[in-house]
């Protein structure tokens, strides 16, 4: 299991963001916690949990990485999650 973030590709209140990723919620979640961030922020759909994520800014990503999350590039995060939503269909 891996924790991901991609490059800050939005700017938005001044700020520009990013989005933290993981292999899965749980994980996701636990990571975040050790950021500070609120479970509140953390975006998702329904029945597609490759779009799970919460967005950080460049700062947090820093930290991020320092703790241990793998850098991506944009295009990179889209690529990884769209194999993961290839394989959820793929499953009986």
């Amino acid at each position: 299991m891996s924790v991901y973030v991609d490059e800050p590709f939005m700017e938005s209140r001044g700020k520009r963001w990013a989005h933290l990723t993981a292999d899965s919620a749980e994980e996701l979640h636990a990571f975040a916690e050790l950021l500070g961030l609120l479970r509140q922020s953390f975006q998702t759909t329904p029945g597609k949990p490759w779009k799970d994520h919460y967005d950080v800014t460049e700062s947090t990503r820093e930290r991020a990485i320092g703790m241990g999350a793998i850098p991506e590039s944009s295009k990179g995060g889209v690529e990884r999650r769209s194999k993961a939503r290839r394989q959820a269909r793929e499953r009986p």
